[in-house]
């Protein structure tokens, strides 16, 4: 395991793949850790390098005093290229993720060759849901709304026919640190960039799982559209984490867009 102080902060992360090859960087989603991108980062592997980090007050990363902002964990990602010596690199962002793929955009775009994101917007839901949210878990702890975000996070397939799965990614969410998902909800409450990302020249595309019940595919779409010359893609049978359901799928879409963005 790999542990660097950037931008005030203890993070974890892994580098893996072609060490010489294009980089990317990937960025979970809201109670999640790097793990969820095991198996899309093995199918890139052999030609590009990956590197993926748990956000802070995350997986193993230090968790900081909240709430945390958008400026902030953005200036992470670019601290963790420059650590890793990557003056330039893609950017594959899930969720919150992608709210930070799209901050990094709009802030340093010189430094990113492609952006994907993934089952995300420019603004998250309301200030009254992330209020609820935040109450609901100050009262009751993380498990007392794991079910229901489980049901966001993945089709009724998975949830009926992957069951020890499901548990395992179950346990991944409530093990979060229940201060470190709340500071990143406020990030998501507090964070709407709309009217910025219309300035984002980055070669972007953006994808949705078809059963997303988080980041709804017609969100997406619409919110991809405000990004001049962005594509929008739709994952079959996916919820708001392809990477876990349909990884290959999403890998090819990664490469591709990675490549046609290279020969621009």
């Amino acid at each position: 395991m790999n542990f660097t102080r950037l931008n005030g902060s203890l993070t974890h992360w892994a580098a893996r793949g072609k060490a010489d090859g294009p980089a990317i960087i990937f960025a979970n989603s809201l109670g999640t850790d790097l793990r969820i991108w095991d198996e899309v980062v093995a199918l890139l592997g052999a030609r590009y390098r990956t590197i993926t980090y748990d956000k802070r007050g995350h997986g193993l990363s230090e968790l900081t005093a909240g709430p945390y902002d958008i400026d902030t964990l953005a200036g992470d990602v670019l601290a963790l290229a420059d650590a890793q010596g990557c003056k330039r690199f893609a950017m594959v962002g899930l969720s919150v993720g992608g709210l930070i793929a799209q901050a990094v955009a709009i802030r340093a775009p010189e430094r990113l060759t492609a952006l994907v994101l993934c089952d995300t917007v420019s603004r998250h839901g309301t200030p009254e849901m992330w209020a609820a949210r935040i109450g609901a878990i100050e009262t009751a702890g993380l498990d007392s709304i794991a079910d229901g975000i489980l049901k966001l996070w993945f089709t009724q397939k998975f949830r009926t026919e992957r069951l020890d799965e499901l548990g395992g990614w179950r346990n991944m969410l409530v093990r979060t640190p229940a201060a470190g998902y709340i500071a990143t909800c406020g990030a998501l409450r507090d964070t709407d960039l709309a009217a910025a990302v219309q300035s984002i020249k980055t070669p972007t595309l953006a994808v949705a799982g078809d059963e997303d019940g988080s980041t709804p595919p017609a969100l997406v779409k619409a919110s991809a559209a405000r990004i001049p010359g962005a594509r929008f893609e739709v994952i079959p049978g996916a919820g708001h984490l392809p990477c876990i359901e349909q990884p290959v799928a999403l890998a090819r879409l990664i490469d591709a867009h990675i490549m046609e963005a290279s020969r621009d």
